[in-house]
């Protein structure tokens, strides 16, 4: 088993979710994060101030599924993530763990009957 963290632009967040559905992955986590990576953050003005903004928004999907699956959600997450026909630099990122154990607490079944 892996446990999949994507982090993407929120605007591509729909286009992902309807390719993960597409490969029949519809169990995942999503939150609104903010971070700093290599677009350094930008400036905005609010009420003739112009302030320096460092965190970027972004979306972080978490999804835990079985090996078989994985080569396949990964190649759906980045075509559909990607801006563009090259990407451009902010599109996100892909991190695969390790998932040693999941139990569901309803039925406490164990492992990848959990999932």
């Amino acid at each position: 088993m892996k446990y999949l963290i994507a982090i993407i632009q929120p605007s591509r967040l729909e286009a992902v979710k309807d390719a993960l559905s597409t490969i029949e992955v519809f169990r995942l986590t999503v939150s609104d994060v903010q971070g700093i990576g290599r677009q350094k953050g930008h400036t905005e003005v609010y009420r003739g101030h112009e302030y320096q903004v460092n965190f970027v928004r972004k979306v972080k999907l978490e999804i835990a599924l079985d090996d078989k699956y994985l080569d396949a959600t990964i190649e759906a997450i980045s075509n559909a993530a990607r801006t563009g026909k090259d990407g451009k630099i902010g599109d996100g990122k892909i991190f695969v763990l390790p998932l040693e154990d999941v139990i569901r607490i309803r039925t406490n079944e164990r492992g990848s009957d959990a999932l």
